[in-house]
């Protein structure tokens, strides 16, 4: 079977408190993106041992052993709970930028789980996939759903909205800065804002370039001038609003249909256009 992760832009995105546990409460709007990775899976009939996964990539270089993809993880992680769960073989190819603010690794682990499930019968509710996605990381459960929601907690409480963005193009800019989100932490002073993103989504798109904010930019942006560059190029060309998503390094613009795009970003950028 084959299934074919997208990814995200965070529309907002505000870090409200340091929790006891290490993590932050924050809330922002998790947007479902038409970039995708193709995810697949099949029996492996072969003998292997019980923790190995024959597991292959193409496309973008992906850091890190494969046995600790989140792929394979997501397939760990079912096989305690389903020691019947066959062996399998997994070939996943990448498109989304790695370490972009795009959520692609944790998009590619939550349609693994979708994927098994589905596969194999396992008969697994949206809540016990979203619990199973949770342990893999804490955007990993917003594509078990899979459509816009304001979420709140680590990332992990729901709540679906009515945002329908297809009446704009989109333009997400990556320039291939891996940003640690973990130490992008380090700079964030958690507050709580006078209004919520959810509040401000709600209103005309003409005014979030004034209201809806993502505090990761500001030290970011400071870090890595150019990333601030990409956010001023999409202004300049006509963005109604603009904004890096999650904690960078891709910075996404919204623009009227109409709107003639020509932009001149370094040839190593990934830039993808998506015309609605």
């Amino acid at each position: 079977m084959i299934v074919f992760p997208n990814c995200k832009i965070n529309l907002g995105l505000r870090i409200l408190k340091k929790r006891s546990d290490g993590y932050h409460d924050l809330e922002t709007i998790f947007y479902p993106v038409a970039i995708t990775d193709i995810l697949e899976i099949t029996e492996y009939k072969e003998h292997v041992r019980s923790s190995s996964i024959p597991f292959t990539t193409s496309g973008l270089s992906i850091k890190g052993a494969n046995s600790n993809n989140l792929c394979a993880k997501a397939y760990k992680l079912l096989k305690k709970d389903f020691p019947e769960l066959p062996h399998v073989q997994m070939h996943l190819h990448k498109t989304t930028p790695a370490g972009a603010g795009l959520g692609g690794g944790s998009a590619d682990a939550a349609f693994a789980l979708k994927l098994l499930n589905d596969k194999f019968g396992l008969n697994l509710t949206t809540e016990q996939l979203i619990a199973y996605a949770l342990e893999l990381g804490s955007d990993c459960p917003f594509f078990i759903l899979n459509k816009p929601c304001c979420a709140t907690g680590r990332g992990e409480l729901l709540d679906p909205v009515p945002l329908n963005l297809s009446n704009y193009n989109l333009v997400i800019v990556s320039p291939g800065i891996h940003i640690n989100s973990g130490r992008a932490f380090l700079y964030i002073k958690p507050g709580i804002p006078k209004r919520s993103v959810k509040e401000i989504i709600s209103g005309p798109i003409e005014n979030w370039k004034d209201e809806l904010y993502n505090d990761f930019e500001k030290a970011i942006f400071k870090q890595h001038p150019q990333i601030a560059d990409i956010k001023e190029q999409l202004y300049t060309n006509g963005a109604i609003y603009a904004s890096m998503s999650g904690s960078g390094s891709s910075v996404y613009g919204i623009f009227p249909k109409q709107k003639s795009l020509q932009f001149s970003f370094p040839p190593h950028y990934f830039v993808k256009e998506l015309i609605s």
